[in-house]
């Protein structure tokens, strides 16, 4: 114990406090996310034509939720121009960002983005443009 009073009254307030915070723990290590290949789409290299796992293709009788790892590649054409299995290439999951991974950190976060929004960040710009072109002519 200290002379001053306030100040043994400061340690042990501090004291309380030390011992009513434990230790703050160290955050988990980030994992790296998993990728289920059985939901990657594959795409047809000759004609462009892309099988998703969760959508199937009715025309062929091929249910929804089929990976395609799951289809014969013996019978499996695809069914706009007839190729074999070996011609599709995997092209990721649905909402994987297009692009390089190294590149994705670039460009105003806009590199980040999945297709489907890139593509309603572009045609959305377009639609606002001309809306405000069309309102020049309110103007007198």
């Amino acid at each position: 114990m200290s002379e001053d009073p306030l100040q043994d009254q400061v340690a042990g307030v501090e004291e309380q406090a030390v011992a009513a915070d434990p230790a703050p723990a160290e955050p988990p290590a980030p994992e790296a996310p998993v990728e289920d290949p059985d939901t990657h789409r594959f795409e047809c290299r000759s004609c462009g034509f892309v099988y998703d796992p969760a959508e199937g293709i009715k025309k062929v009788a091929i249910e929804p939720g089929t990976p395609f790892s799951a289809l014969d590649a013996a019978t499996f054409r695809c069914p706009v121009c007839r190729s074999p299995v070996k011609a599709f290439k995997d092209i990721g999951p649905r909402n994987k960002p297009s692009g390089f991974e190294e590149n994705l950190g670039y460009g105003l976060g806009v590199n980040q983005l999945t297709p489907g929004q890139k593509n309603v960040l572009i045609f959305g710009g377009f639609a606002l443009a001309i809306a405000f072109f069309l309102s020049l002519y309110s103007l007198r």
